[in-house]
């Protein structure tokens, strides 16, 4: 018997009790905080017979409210600097509390399970980037973070990963057996119409004041997303004839600092000369990327690594013409 068929098995008369790292709940701006917040808003809905624990941070506990169907578990956390106490919740604190809960399943809906594991695990890794990309890797401490969350993952009972390519990255790098890795598409992220009516479309237009005519990118601004090659190309555009009332909007959350990781596109859009044609959104909102997206010219991503790649498939879904890289 394998140790999915124990925690299956453990309690057949009662419902299956999922334990749920609640981490990144309430972060918005994190990918992995958007991944656990559609699905707690969706897998209560399933009807599978499944209890729903989400250990979460006290400071989190407000935004864990929001999921009916699901039992919110604040746990304390000690005084600690803000990557020891992460590490504290990832290895004490969440398999402490799965014990106590006395759970058949610990769900990491990201790439941090905890060494000792005191039920079946399953953790999500959505990409290799710390490992793969040298940008990404930090210093010291975090490489042998990222040393220690690949040898954890290693002793999960299942990995899920979200791309056929995640999963051979997994499987060559983490030395993790095939079957052991699950691939699960995400699905979208906004609800609703994905190529929405006049009437919203002018309301989001207003209220991010877009030009009648753009070429689009929306995502992150460090250095893997290229968005220096999207500023570069644009520029070439403009001087080979291209039509200049087509605008070039640079959509998310802008760096705080100019860095070698995260650019600040202003500063290279002034050296391109391109400054009067770029305009900049700051955060969208989930309930108007469809309009933004619909809006577009084309959608541009020339991302050089992704574990997934949402925004290709919701400018799609919104029937925009994208622009993007090889693998």
């Amino acid at each position: 018997m394998n140790s999915l068929d124990h925690g299956r098995k453990k309690h057949q008369s009662q419902r299956l009790h999922i334990a749920i790292n609640g981490w990144f709940v309430g972060r918005a701006t994190a990918g992995s905080g958007q991944y656990i917040h559609h699905l707690l808003t969706h897998l209560p809905r399933l009807p599978q017979p499944v209890q729903l624990s989400l250990l979460v941070p006290p400071q989190a506990a407000e935004a864990a409210s929001a999921f009916p169907g699901v039992t919110v578990i604040p746990l304390k956390l000690p005084a600690l600097p803000g990557p020891l106490r992460k590490l504290w919740w990832e290895q004490v604190s969440i398999p402490r509390a799965t014990k106590k809960l006395d759970a058949d399943l610990l769900w990491v809906p990201y790439w941090a399970a905890p060494a000792w594991q005191p039920c079946p695990v399953v953790v999500t890794i959505h990409d290799l980037i710390p490992a793969l990309l040298p940008a990404y890797r930090g210093g010291i401490h975090h490489r042998l973070y990222t040393t220690l969350v690949s040898w954890t993952a290693r002793r999960a009972a299942a990995i899920l990963t979200v791309s056929h390519a995640s999963a051979r990255d997994i499987t060559e790098h983490l030395a993790i057996p095939a079957e052991r890795v699950h691939v699960v598409y995400h699905g979208p992220n906004q609800e609703g119409d994905a190529q929405p009516m006049p009437a919203e479309r002018a309301a989001v237009r207003a209220r991010y004041q877009l030009p009648d005519r753009y070429f689009l990118y929306l995502g992150g601004f460090d250095t893997r997303k290229n968005v220096e090659s999207t500023l570069a190309g644009y520029a070439r555009y403009l001087a080979l004839g291209g039509d200049p009332e087509i605008k070039l909007i640079l959509a998310g959350q802008l760096p705080s600092q100019d860095s070698a990781f995260a650019p600040d596109p202003r500063r290279q859009a002034a050296a391109l000369g391109i400054s009067h044609a770029v305009y900049y959104t700051g955060w969208v909102e989930d309930d108007d990327k469809a309009a933004i997206y619909a809006q577009a010219t084309a959608f541009i991503f020339p991302s050089l690594y992704e574990g997934f790649g949402m925004m290709l498939l919701e400018a799609m879904a919104a029937g925009t013409p994208v622009i993007t890289s090889g693998s």
